[in-house]
């Protein structure tokens, strides 16, 4: 499960889950970020027999190890939902990244920023 999430983070850069599975990823991922800002291939090794997924480990050390190199730690963030999960009401978080680009969202949220600029205009 820690594995599937920790992949889904960093192809997706966000992520919704229950916020003991946030707090669970939290420290790991973060360890993997600071294990993707030092380029090696020791480093490399050590990413792929975590994640086990190529794309992630190419991500990690191409697209976030660089974007967090002058950061000295604090690489996510937790965000309660206001907003239960149904079935169970279990409390829900959502899990991204700090420093994220307007690039790497979503459609729909690139949809949703747009629509709210159109409605104060």
């Amino acid at each position: 499960m820690t594995r599937n999430m920790m992949v889904s983070l960093i192809d997706h850069e966000r992520i919704t889950t229950t916020v003991p599975k946030a707090k669970h990823l939290r420290p790991i991922i973060e360890k993997m970020i600071t294990l993707g800002k030092n380029d090696t291939q020791a480093n490399r090794r050590r990413a792929f027999s975590k994640l086990r997924d190529k794309e992630a480990v190419e991500k990690l050390f191409g697209v976030l190890g660089p974007r967090f190199k002058e950061r000295p730690g604090g690489y996510c963030r937790i965000l309660k939902i206001s907003k239960p999960r149904l079935g169970d009401a279990g409390e829900r978080a959502l899990i991204e990244f700090v420093e994220r680009t307007l690039d790497e969202t979503s459609p729909e949220e690139q949809a949703a920023a747009t629509e709210g600029a159109e409605a104060t205009a």
